[in-house]
C-alpha cells in the first residue's frame, strides 16, 4: 500500500467534513476500493458524528460485501458548501472538529486530520513573483515612552480619542461637562472610558465613564437586558451608554449600551490564488517539555506533497522558554543559556523548507520586554534567527499575506479576560471567544493592569484601528477556532508538553497543532503532529 493513500483517504473525507481517527483511516486505505468504502462511510455516519471511528468503518464496509454491488457513490458535499441562510450556532462545536460562526449564522466546516510525514517528499516549485509580506503596528524603533506620568496620560488620551470616534456616530454623544449642564429628564447619551463599576445596595449597576472632561455616572437597572452586558465590561475600555437623565440631571439612567465593535457585515479579504499559511505559536524551544519531535514531525510534513501550498509560517510568540521568567524556572530547563535557546530554535526553523516565508512576533517568554507592545528582537537575536530571513516584527502586528490582514497578538491579555469575564464569554477551553470580546472592544489588552503590562508610548499601539480578516493568538496553548462578524479567530495551540506548573492548575495543552490557513477561502484544516 503506497504511503500517499491514507493522505487521499484524509483529505477525501476532510472534503466532506469528516475527520476520522487513525485506525479508522488505516482500514478505508486498506479496502479492496478505497473510494468506494470512503464513501459507504461518509453516506452512513449519524447525523451527529463528526469524527468517523474504527468501529464505524468496519460497519460501513460490511454493508459493502453485504450489498455486493450497491450504489456507493459520493454523497453530495453539504460540509463545504454550507447553507448560509441557516439559522447561527449560538453554541461553539467542539473546536478540534468544526466551529460555528456565532454572529452571522455562516457555519465553517473546520477538521482535524492526521498527516503523512515521510516517504511523500518532493521538490517544491514556488512562484516567489507571487509572494506579498506587509506588515503594519510594528512599535520596533519607534518607541518613545520614559515611564513619566505624562506618558500614560497621553497614551490612554491616545486610547480614547480613537476609540470614541467609532462610537460617537451610533450616539449623540455630549461630553460630561455638557451633560451636568442639561436639564433632568432629557436623552442623553455619553462615550467614556470605563472609570469604575460597582453595584448598588439594591443590585443595580453603576458604571462611571470618563472623557477629557471629567466623569459622569450610568446607572443599569438590574432588570433590563443590557445588565448582562456590564458583565462583559472592563475597567479602562471605551463604551458608549445612552439613555435619560434622572430629575436632578445627575445620573443617567442607561437604555442602551454600546462596545466599539466589529461590523456585522465586515467584508473580508481573500488571496487571488490557492495558497496557505501555517498559524502556529509557543514553540518553548529549551524547555524540557519542548515536543522537539512533533516539531519535526510537522517540518517533515512541510516537505511533503500534501503541504505543497503552504508557503507562509506565521509564529505568534514564545519561540524559546526563556529564563527567570517565573520561580525556580531553571529547574525545568533543558538549556539554561537564553542565546543558546535561541540557536537551537534557529536549528529547529532550518528544518522548514527553504522556499516558505516566515513571519514572528515575541512573547512573554522571549529576550524582549514583558510590557506591551513589544518591540521585536534586538540585532543580536536577528543574527542568530536569520535562517531564512524572516520578518520580524513586534507584538502586536497587522501582517498583509497576499491581501489577507492577519492580526498576531501573543495573547496575554487572554489570561485578563478570562479572570474578568464570565466563563462562557471566555474560558481556557474555548479561547476564541476571549478573541471575540477583544474585537468587541476593538483592543488587544483593554484593562490595564493585572495579568497586563502596558508600555506608555506616544500612541496606543494595542488599539485595533482596521478590522482584521484574520485574528492569530497564542499563550495560553489551547486550541481555539472561530468566526467572528466574518473574522476568522484563531488560537493555535502549543509545542510544549504539560508543565508542573499547568498540572498544578489543571490545564491540558494542545501539543503540536498547526492551523492552516486557506488564504483564498479562510477556511481552516488543523494538523496534529503529537
Amino acid at each position: 500500500m503506497p504511503l500517499s493513500e491514507p493522505v487521499r483517504v484524509v483529505r477525501e473525507l476532510t472534503s466532506h467534513g469528516y475527520n476520522a481517527d487513525r485506525e479508522a483511516v488505516t482500514l478505508l486505505a486498506d479496502a479492496p476500493d478505497p473510494d468506494a468504502a470512503v464513501a459507504r462511510a461518509v453516506e452512513t455516519a449519524p447525523d451527529d458524528v463528526l469524527t468517523l471511528t474504527a468501529e464505524h468503518v468496519r460497519e460501513a464496509l460490511d454493508d459493502i460485501h453485504d450489498a455486493d454491488g450497491a450504489d456507493t457513490d459520493t454523497p453530495s458535499d453539504t460540509a463545504s458548501s454550507p447553507d448560509t441562510d441557516a439559522p447561527p450556532d449560538t453554541d461553539d462545536l467542539d473546536t478540534t472538529v468544526s466551529s460555528g460562526d456565532e454572529t452571522t449564522g455562516n457555519p465553517t466546516r473546520m477538521t482535524t486530520s492526521p498527516a503523512e510525514t515521510k516517504g511523500d517528499s518532493f521538490d517544491r516549485t514556488v512562484d516567489e513573483a507571487l509572494r506579498e509580506v506587509d506588515i503594519a503596528g510594528d512599535i520596533t524603533g519607534r518607541s518613545t515612552g520614559t515611564g513619566e506620568y505624562e506618558d500614560f496620560v497621553a497614551v490612554f488620551r491616545d486610547r480614547y480619542e480613537r476609540l470614541s470616534k467609532k462610537l460617537r456616530g451610533r450616539v449623540n454623544h455630549r461630553p460630561t461637562d455638557a451633560l451636568e449642564q442639561m436639564s433632568g429628564g432629557n436623552d442623553a447619551a455619553v462615550v467614556g472610558m470605563v472609570n469604575d463599576i460597582r453595584s448598588t445596595a439594591s443590585g443595580h449597576w453603576l458604571v462611571e465613564l470618563e472623557d477629557t472632561n471629567g466623569t459622569f455616572p450610568a446607572l443599569v437597572m438590574k432588570d433590563r437586558d443590557i445588565a448582562e452586558l456590564v458583565d462583559e465590561m472592563l475597567l479602562d475600555e471605551v463604551v458608549a451608554v445612552e439613555g435619560s437623565l434622572s430629575s436632578d440631571g445627575g445620573i443617567i439612567f442607561a437604555d442602551n449600551i454600546h462596545f466599539p465593535d466589529v461590523p456585522r457585515n465586515h467584508q473580508v479579504n481573500t488571496a487571488d490564488r490557492h495558497v496557505q499559511a501555517a498559524l502556529v505559536s509557543d514553540v518553548h524551544v529549551g524547555s524540557q517539555e519542548f515536543a522537539g519531535e512533533a516539531w519535526s514531525r510537522f517540518t517533515s510534513w512541510l516537505h511533503t506533497r500534501e503541504a505543497e501550498h503552504v508557503e507562509y509560517l506565521l509564529i505568534a510568540g514564545d519561540m524559546v522558554e526563556g529564563v527567570g521568567v517565573y520561580p525556580d524556572q531553571d529547574e525545568e530547563l533543558d538549556i539554561v543559556d537564553i542565546y543558546e535557546q535561541y540557536e537551537a530554535f534557529s536549528e529547529r526553523l532550518k528544518e522548514v523548507p527553504g522556499d516558505v516565508e516566515i513571519v514572528l512576533i515575541p512573547g512573554n517568554h522571549d529576550a524582549v520586554r514583558l510590557a506591551e507592545p513589544q518591540p521585536g528582537f534586538d540585532e543580536k537575536l536577528r543574527d542568530i534567527m536569520d535562517v531564512h530571513d524572516p520578518h520580524i516584527s513586534g507584538n502586536p502586528s497587522t501582517v498583509t499575506v497576499e491581501g489577507v490582514d492577519v492580526l498576531m497578538y501573543h495573547g496575554v491579555s487572554i489570561d485578563e479576560m478570562v479572570a474578568e469575564l464570565p466563563e462562557d464569554k471566555a474560558s481556557y477551553e474555548k479561547p476564541h471567544r476571549a478573541m471575540y470580546q477583544l474585537l468587541k472592544k476593538r483592543h488587544v489588552a483593554p484593562q490595564f493592569g493585572g495579568h497586563m503590562r502596558v508600555a506608555p508610548e506616544e500612541k496606543d499601539y494595542l488599539v485595533i484601528d482596521d478590522v482584521p480578516d484574520v485574528f492569530h493568538t497564542g499563550h495560553v496553548h489551547k486550541l481555539g477556532i472561530g468566526t467572528y462578524h466574518n473574522v476568522r479567530c484563531i488560537n493555535s495551540g502549543c509545542w510544549q508538553k504539560q508543565t508542573d506548573f499547568q498540572k498544578s492548575v489543571n490545564i491540558q495543552p494542545d501539543v503540536a497543532t498547526a492551523p492552516i490557513l486557506d488564504l483564498d477561502t479562510l477556511e481552516v484544516t488543523v494538523r496534529k503532529f503529537e
